[in-house]
């Protein structure tokens, strides 16, 4: 019997698969526990809309990185600081004022956890990668001066 697992099995599989077992398995554990859900036509349909709907917010996440990597990648972000005679600022330039400063400029809201920034605490220029999504991210620079 084919059945539609509404949590996840451990020894089964994942929500929302699609599962072939016995079918006093089905009817004796999985349906009263409301673990699964037979497979009829109407069930099946609501999976494949459902995995259409996943595939394409998955297709538009991917291209709207795609075009903020277009936007950002090898820019220059420009951060004023104050610092000491010696150029070592005082305190540091963190992630999110990095973000801040990316949406301000650029109009790409960024994460500040998805930035990966070394510790800037003198003035200069430094590279910092933004990811953007799980295999794009963007390379910038980071300039730091008065």
């Amino acid at each position: 019997m084919k059945a539609i697992l509404t949590q996840d099995i451990k020894s089964l599989g994942k929500k929302g698969e699609l599962v072939s077992v016995s079918d006093g398995y089905a009817r004796n554990y999985l349906f009263p526990r409301k673990l699964a859900s037979e497979a009829n036509a109407q069930a099946m349909n609501e999976l494949k809309n459902r995995d259409a709907a996943e595939k394409h917010r998955i297709e538009t996440e991917k291209a709207k990185a795609l075009a903020e990597k277009a936007a950002l990648d090898g820019k220059t972000v420009k951060l004023a600081a104050k610092a000491g005679q010696s150029g070592k600022l005082f305190g540091s330039v963190t992630a999110k004022e990095i973000a801040e400063k990316i949406k301000d400029e650029f109009g790409v809201e960024v994460d500040k956890r998805k930035i990966a920034v070394e510790e800037i605490k003198r003035f200069g220029t430094y590279e910092c990668e933004v990811k953007l999504y799980h295999s794009i991210s963007a390379n910038i620079f980071i300039f730091v001066g008065e």
